[in-house]
């Protein structure tokens, strides 16, 4: 099956970025609907992580977990990275399209899943001083997404290391910039809607 076939292939880039994040750019190894099962199955997994993590590891209240709350804290940085990415590139002269730096963004956080699930099962099962190789196991599967993210960015845009690690940082400043936009956009609308509804009570009064 062609999408088994290209689920596998995850592992490749996991394990073989170089070689892997070249043939997602140049060969089209790189799937749109890989790439999203991807982010499915890394929201699934974070959300599955703050409830059922072992009590000795999980500081979160699981009762007053909500799974749709969960979602703004995964997709909505996902977003964020890919649209500034892009905003941040097309003025560097980066050769990556949104639709590769989505699929390579994706493509990275496969560590994710690989380490998160494994690491849930161990959480319920050691102790409080054994929690340390929680902690580490989870560390590594954010320095490997780190990494993945490091050399997706700089084969899909063909930029040098120290350009990747200037655009990298500039993104997430960008991404600064657009959450403070968008408050500011959003509270301005609010403004303009309260000071709309104050005329229209006054209006109705005075008739």
């Amino acid at each position: 099956m062609q999408f088994l076939k290209d689920a596998k292939y995850t592992l490749h880039v996991a394990f073989h970025p170089f070689d892997g994040f070249w043939d997602l750019k140049y060969e089209n190894k790189g799937k749109l609907r890989i790439a999203l099962a991807i982010l499915f199955g890394v929201t699934v997994m974070m959300i599955l992580k703050r409830q059922y993590a072992g009590y000795v590891v999980n500081f979160n209240y699981p009762l007053d977990l909500n799974s749709i709350d969960e979602l703004k804290y995964i997709v909505l940085p996902f977003l964020l990275w890919c649209v500034a990415n892009w905003s941040l590139t097309t003025l560097m002269d980066g050769e990556g399209k949104f639709k590769e730096i989505v699929i390579a963004t994706c493509y990275a956080m496969l560590p994710l899943i690989l380490i998160y699930l494994p690491n849930i099962l161990l959480s319920n099962v050691i102790t409080l001083r054994e929690a340390s190789f929680y902690f580490l196991l989870e560390s590594a599967a954010t320095l490997w997404f780190v990494w993945l993210l490091f050399i997706g960015t700089m084969t899909v845009h063909q930029y040098t290391v120290m350009k990747t690690i200037m655009t990298m940082l500039l993104t997430v400043v960008v991404m600064g910039v657009i959450i403070f936009l968008g408050l500011l956009f959003f509270s301005l609308i609010q403004q303009i809607v309260a000071f709309v509804y104050t005329i229209y009570q006054e209006l109705s009064l005075r008739a």
